[in-house]
């Protein structure tokens, strides 16, 4: 403990959320933070650092944001008294006896193809999730030695894939103009992070230094390398065809990790929590399967927000999280993360964007929703 931590009580350094409305918020009471003010993971974690951006960022104009982040696999354990309700609060009602389950067996998925979801509608198609490199910090609290280190293994496990996989990395910190042009073009390039919620939490930190994009020569899947995540790993396609895009998904993913664990690595992974990443927004499956979807009278309809949430579906505007919708055209996506097995989240989006395209038709044909209208999903009990 400091010196100035010893000067000063708990309720001293208590923040003041008074304002603010994001699941940490709503979480953190003073006696929690008594109790684990002067308490750090083995990498030198603390609870202030796992908070900081929520203090920071007291909310979010369209989604009620998480508001806390972990430095390392350990900051669950160390900080479950806070990180446990947080995650029973965002993951709809996860709870600590309830157990992750996962399934990357694209074969069980039910229909998802072009006959399916309807690409004059269906403009593309995308699934992705995170991975972390176990031993190794996460990216609000890494130093510039691990950060080079994941680089490192993922990079040299990347180099192994061969026939459709067979990629090329670009390290951001010495890529060319062309190169980015390249990559800009595409969509593929991550940028430095300027939303709030992230530079609040260290992700920022010695920006450009061993982050970098990774693809295959198809441009169909492809992996960023320490944005917030050690490794973001994408498939994605043009059209309505999402059994495709899964089945892609998981036999990269599956090869990825067999190289990894071929280096003497592992994933951060728990029967609990699944697969163990930086927000706990995206434990579990880590998994967002999303389509730009073209609802221009749907999305106008007074009950548009209410079909989508009873198909445990969110939506954004095509540029991502704060933006808007163009020309009817949104990325609608599975909100949930933690508690479904990839391939439910997976059929879950399939079955839900079908029916919003029916949904689109009937009112072209000004014809009445109401007996369209789903009912609510609920997860099933563990």
């Amino acid at each position: 403990m400091s010196a100035a931590r010893k000067r000063f009580p708990p309720s001293a350094d208590y923040p003041n959320l008074s304002k603010h409305n994001n699941h940490m918020a709503r979480a953190l009471t003073e006696d929690i933070y008594a109790r684990l003010r002067d308490v750090s993971t083995p990498s030198g974690f603390t609870l202030d650092e796992v908070i900081q951006t929520g203090v920071d960022n007291p909310g979010h104009p369209f989604i009620m944001t998480v508001g806390a982040v972990a430095g390392d696999e350990e900051t669950y354990d160390v900080f479950a008294d806070l990180l446990d309700p947080i995650i029973e609060s965002r993951h709809g009602g996860f709870q600590k006896t309830d157990a992750h389950r996962t399934d990357l067996n694209a074969d069980k998925l039910i229909g998802g193809d072009e006959n399916d979801l309807d690409p004059h509608y269906v403009l593309s198609s995308r699934v992705r999730t995170g991975r972390s490199i176990r031993g190794l910090s996460l990216p609000p609290k890494c130093s510039r030695a691990e950060r080079r280190r994941v680089e490192a293994i993922v990079v040299d496990a990347l180099s192994e894939l061969d026939g459709d996989f067979t990629g090329h990395y670009y390290p951001l910190a010495t890529m060319t103009t062309t190169e980015q042009e390249h990559l800009i073009a595409d969509h593929f390039l991550f940028d430095k992070p300027v939303s709030p919620l992230l530079t609040s939490a260290g992700m920022a930190r010695d920006w450009p230094d061993a982050r970098g994009i990774w693809h295959n020569a198809a441009k169909n899947f492809l992996v960023w390398i320490n944005e917030e995540d050690h490794m973001r790993v994408i498939a994605m396609q043009n059209g309505g065809d999402m059994r495709a895009v899964f089945a892609r998904f998981c036999d990269g993913l599956r090869r990825v990790e067999e190289s990894i664990k071929a280096r003497g690595r592992e994933f951060m992974w728990n029967e609990r929590l699944g697969y163990v990443l930086t927000c706990p927004s995206n434990l579990g499956t880590g998994l967002r399967a999303g389509v730009h979807v073209k609802l221009p009278l749907l999305s106008a309809h007074e009950r548009f927000d209410e079909v989508l949430g009873n198909l445990r579906l969110q939506k954004r505007g095509t540029g991502g999280v704060d933006t808007a919708s163009e020309g009817g055209v949104f990325d609608v996506s599975n909100a949930d993360r933690l508690g479904w097995s990839e391939v439910e989240l997976v059929q879950m989006v399939i079955d839900g964007v079908k029916l919003l395209v029916q949904m689109e038709k009937t009112l072209e044909k000004g014809e009445s929703l109401e007996e369209m209208i789903p009912s609510p999903i609920v997860r099933s009990a563990q």
